[in-house]
């Protein structure tokens, strides 16, 4: 069992508190085409607006695919998880069946990886809340080059083939991370443009030029690999800094995109 590691820090242990919170923050809209996503993982008094609006628009699915970022730097370089993760608004499974389908040519099953991680439990008192059944792959990234996300992509989209699985793919990444608020919102948008533009390559270019501090880099890559595989085209839904609550001398930033077919 994975046991919630930020409950009681990022977001409240308390079940009513939670559910109250979620209840402001998700207006459900769920709309079929969303095929993938970008949300943040911050606090939620902080992130949690921006992430609620894309988990109002995701459809229910048999599978969320959470990709991650690592920084705790601890377990193998990309880990999924087979635990089950715990939250406290229940037990939430992973799909055994999707990960045994995965290659397994990068993605190595590490629980060590997530035992310390907030990226991906983060996400899932929001999937709870919008969905009563459902799996999860949870794939934390500690490289996040463009041939590693290139290669993760393909995992999961030979397991989505192999086990003829409905997927979201959910990207769990924040924006630039300690900035004024104008020069975080001015750089954020030249990385979130990139994105829009689903030309990974560009992306990472975009990243490089700007040395940004996206801790999610990799994940996102990922969401746009498989999206554009599916011909999809990206939406900014949301943007928002940890400024709009808290002092904006030193912001992150946070992005909700969604992913359309």
């Amino acid at each position: 069992m994975r046991h919630p590691v930020v409950a009681g820090s990022f977001y409240p242990s308390d079940v009513d508190s939670l559910l109250a919170m979620l209840e402001e923050f998700v207006k459900r809209n769920p709309q079929r085409d969303v095929i993938a996503g970008v949300a943040p993982h911050a606090g939620y008094i902080y992130s949690g607006r921006t992430a609620g609006k894309l988990y109002s628009i995701i459809p229910e699915a048999e599978t969320y695919v959470i990709v991650g970022p690592n920084h705790t730097g601890y377990g193998s370089m990309v880990a999924v998880s087979t635990d089950t993760w715990l939250t406290p608004l229940g037990e939430v499974k992973t799909d055994r069946e999707f990960i045994d389908a995965m290659p397994g040519i990068i993605v190595d099953r590490d629980e060590i990886a997530h035992v310390g991680e907030h990226s991906i439990e983060v996400q899932l008192p929001f999937l709870q809340y919008i969905c009563d059944d459902f799996e999860i792959v949870p794939i934390c990234m500690g490289l996040q080059d463009e041939e590693t996300a290139r290669e993760v992509a393909g995992e999961i989209l030979v397991a989505q083939e192999r086990t003829d699985r409905d997927i979201v793919v959910i990207a769990s990444s924040d924006m630039h991370h300690y900035l004024p608020d104008d020069v975080c919102r001015e750089r954020d948008a030249k990385v979130i443009n990139a994105i829009l533009s689903m030309d990974v390559s560009h992306f990472y270019l975009t990243v490089n030029r700007l040395q940004a501090s996206v801790c999610g880099v990799g994940p996102i890559a990922v969401s746009m690999i498989y999206s554009k595989s599916k011909q999809a085209y990206a939406e900014l839904v949301d943007y928002s800094t940890s400024g709009d609550v808290a002092d904006k001398s030193q912001v992150v930033g946070y992005a909700a995109i969604a992913f359309r077919i």
